[in-house]
């Protein structure tokens, strides 16, 4: 987009001359601005004025024109005022209503109109309305969209159902019990399993700088390796030094492989880290293989407690808030930045 100071600049002037200029003087001067201001100029003025870059680029070429031939003489001839040909709209009052009908057929009564989900794109409308007597060219449907305060906008995820009453007093308590634990210098982590991933050369989301024209090349489907199986990542990460652990495991993801992955991460590094530790805080998400309605989870987990000799108190996130969880933000990130465009 071009510096929006300049398109003020411009803006400003073309106010100021505005009605002392007739077509051609107007299109001239769009030109000589435009080539004043150099790469970007003709979208700058256009963007200022309005004019089309038809329009401008005819300008630019009678600027050439003159100055290869200053001694030509300079053509008086003007379009009447009003004169040139009518916009689609002008000429077919129909065409707007029309449009509509098909854009938002919910809005206009017809529910079962065919043209709900064929005809979204310009494309496809220009087609329809060409079909139905209104023939135009889809730059003329995106102008017309365009105007009527129509944008090309995807999904947005604001609809939200009923939170419990009590959700903001349980991360309340989760955060109480983190800073308690905290104080008293005794371990509080956070866990959760990511995202599953198959192995082998298959597709990852993302893009990875290569020479032009070799991409990496992976299979066209995504059908599991039978041989290879799949990874699943379960993270553990430590709240307060900051630094994470994650085991991975290629059968499925359940209580008992997360608390052995909670096991590991103690004997390799918990351990070193609070030799005086007496208690173990965990938050996790309330499903998954560490729901809080998993009852292997609670047997597993006590299991893992008597082993280490000492509780373990678990604090689960509200339903609907698991990307809440520390780990997301602080340590899965990573590993999905790290794995982009990578098989």
């Amino acid at each position: 987009m071009r510096n929006q100071a300049i398109v003020r600049q411009i803006a400003a002037k073309y106010r100021s001359l505005s009605e002392l200029m007739d077509e051609r003087m107007r299109r001239q001067w769009a030109a000589s601005e435009a080539q004043a201001y150099g790469w970007g100029g003709l979208q700058a003025v256009r963007a200022a004025i309005g004019l089309s870059a038809n329009t401008i680029r005819k300008g630019l070429g009678e600027w050439v024109a003159r100055e290869e031939n200053p001694d030509a003489p300079l053509s008086t001839r003007l379009r009447r005022e009003g004169g040139g040909r009518k916009r689609c709209s002008e000429a077919d009052p129909q065409l707007i209503e029309t449009l509509m009908r098909l854009v938002e057929p919910m809005t206009r009564g017809d529910p079962m109109s065919a043209l709900r989900w064929t005809c979204k794109s310009t494309g496809h409308l220009a087609e329809a309305l060409t079909r139905q007597g209104h023939p135009v060219s889809p730059r003329t449907v995106g102008r017309l969209l365009s105007a009527d305060g129509y944008r090309l906008q995807s999904n947005r995820k604001t609809k939200e159902g009923a939170s419990h009453p009590d959700r903001n007093a349980q991360f309340e308590h989760i955060n109480a019990m983190v800073q308690r634990f905290q104080a008293r210098g005794q371990p509080v982590i956070s866990v959760d399993t990511k995202k599953k991933e198959l192995i082998g050369e298959f597709k990852n989301g993302g893009r990875e700088w290569r020479p032009q024209g070799e991409p990496e090349e992976v299979k066209v489907h995504d059908f599991l390796d039978q041989d290879l199986g799949k990874a699943i990542p379960y993270g553990v990460y430590d709240l307060s030094e900051d630094k994470g652990w994650v085991s991975v495991g290629i059968d499925h993801d359940t209580a008992r492989f997360a608390t052995e992955a909670i096991r590991r991460w103690w004997k390799k590094m918990g351990a070193k880290r609070y030799r005086d530790a007496r208690e173990l805080l965990i938050t996790a998400d309330g499903g998954g293989s560490n729901g809080s309605r998993c009852r292997l989870w609670k047997l597993a987990l006590q299991e893992l407690a008597t082993k280490l000799g000492m509780p373990i108190h678990v604090c689960h996130f509200p339903p609907g808030t698991s990307k809440w969880n520390q780990i997301e933000h602080r340590m899965f990130c990573h590993m999905t930045q790290n794995w982009r465009g990578r098989p």
